[in-house]
C-alpha cells in the first residue's frame, strides 16, 4: 500500500452522481473518508482508490467507469506540478518534470520513458509503473492511463501519433470503448501499462510557455516536497505539515510515504539529532500559533486541525510551548503595540 493525494476524486464523485450512484456510500465501503471526495490534499491509500472505483463500477453496472472519470479530469488537479509541466520548453522536459516530482502526489507511482517493447525504430514507451510487485485493479489502471493520454494531448494541442496502448489486465468494458477513448489500438494482458509514442514527440516544443511561472512552480515543489537528497528531518517535517489535520501523522504512515522502514526512519533522524515526536511537536506548535494569532476559529476546531483528540490537549501543549493558555496567546496577539 502507498499513500497518494486525493486529487481527482471530486471528478469520481461527480461522475458517480451523474450515474445516479452514492459516492459517499461507495467510499465508506472502500475504507475511504468521505472528506477525500471534496479535497485535493488528503493522503489516502492507493488501494482504497482502486477499490472504490471497482465497487462503484459493479454497483452502477458501469464497466467503463475508470474511463469516464479520466475523461472528466484535467491536468489542473496536479496543482503546482501542472504549472511546471505546462510551462516546460518541450514534451520531453514536461515528462522529465513529471517523473521527478510525481511522488508529490503518489510516492510509488512512476512515469518513465523506455525502449519500445516491440523494438520498432522511432517508437518509445511511456510507462506508468505502480510500484514494485503491484498489479493495480482494472478501473484504476484505465483511469490513470487515459488521464496520461489526455494530458499529453492537452499539452501538444491535439493528436500526437499514439501508436498503441498496452494494459496489463483484460478489458473491463467492450474493446471498442477503449479504442474510442484512446483513439488508438489497445492491447490487453500486456506485461506493463504504457503508451507507445513517436520518439519525435519528446522534442516537440510547447506553446505559451512562461519560464518565470515554471521556475516558481519548480521552486515550490523543491521546497515543499520530501525529495531524495534532502535531510531526513526536513522530509519528515514536510510530510507532517501536509498531513496535519487531514491525514495520518503516525510514524509508520510517514515512513511509508518516504518509502523507508519505521525503524530506519527513527535511526536516521537520531543521526541528525532529531526525533519523530520532536518534529511533530514543532510542526504542531508552528501551526497552532498561526491558527491562534491569525484566525478566529474556535479552539475545538484548532484542536482537530492539529490532530488532537480533545481541546484539553491543546491547552496543555500551549502552556508548555508558551507558558499561557491558547486564549491568552490569542488575546496577546490582539493587543496594540506600545
Amino acid at each position: 500500500m502507498s499513500l497518494v493525494r486525493s486529487a481527482g476524486l471530486q471528478k469520481f464523485r461527480e461522475t458517480v452522481e451523474q450515474l445516479g450512484g452514492d459516492p459517499v456510500l461507495y467510499a465508506r465501503q472502500a475504507g475511504l473518508p468521505a472528506a477525500a471526495l471534496d479535497t485535493d490534499d488528503l493522503l489516502i491509500a492507493d488501494t482504497a482508490i482502486a477499490a472504490v472505483l471497482e465497487i462503484a463500477a459493479v454497483a452502477l453496472r458501469c464497466p467503463d467507469l475508470g474511463l469516464r472519470v479520466a475523461s472528466a479530469q484535467d491536468l489542473s488537479m496536479l496543482g503546482p506540478l501542472a504549472v511546471a509541466i505546462q510551462h516546460s520548453p518541450s514534451v520531453g522536459d514536461a515528462l522529465e518534470c513529471t517523473s521527478r516530482y510525481m511522488f508529490v502526489h503518489a510516492r510509488d507511482l512512476h512515469v518513465a520513458l523506455i525502449d519500445d517493447p516491440e523494438g520498432v525504430p522511432g517508437i518509445r514507451g511511456l510507462r506508468y509503473a505502480f510500484g514494485d510487485g503491484v498489479r493495480p485493479l482494472p478501473q484504476a489502471t484505465d483511469m490513470t492511463m487515459l488521464f496520461v493520454h489526455r494530458a499529453v494531448t492537452f499539452l501538444v494541442g491535439g493528436g500526437y501519433g499514439l501508436r498503441s496502448v498496452d494494459l496489463p489486465h483484460q478489458p473491463a468494458a467492450p474493446r471498442e470503448r477503449y479504442a474510442e477513448a484512446f483513439g488508438a489500438a489497445v492491447r490487453f494482458g500486456r506485461p506493463e501499462a504504457l503508451l507507445r509514442v513517436p520518439a519525435s514527440l519528446l522534442g516537440r516544443p510547447l506553446e505559451g510557455v512562461d519560464a518565470t511561472l515554471r521556475s516558481l512552480a519548480l521552486a515550490f515543489l523543491s521546497r515543499q516536497s520530501p525529495g531524495p537528497g534532502t535531510a531526513v528531518s526536513s522530509r519528515v517535517r514536510t510530510v507532517l505539515a501536509q498531513a496535519l489535520g487531514t491525514g495520518s501523522t503516525e510514524l509508520a504512515d510517514v515512513a511509508r510515504v518516504l518509502a523507508v522502514h519505521p525503524r530506519t526512519l527513527q535511526r536516521e533522524l537520531a543521526g541528525e539529532g532529531q526525533s519523530f515526536a520532536g518534529i511533530l511537536d514543532g510542526v504542531r506548535r508552528s501551526r497552532a500559533r498561526t491558527y491562534l494569532t491569525t484566525t478566529d476559529m474556535p479552539l475545538a476546531q484548532v484542536s482537530r486541525l492539529l490532530g488532537f483528540a480533545e481541546q484539553a490537549v491543546l491547552s496543555r501543549c500551549a502552556r508548555r510551548w508558551w507558558g499561557m493558555s491558547p486564549s491568552a496567546l490569542r488575546e496577546s496577539a490582539r493587543l496594540p503595540l506600545q
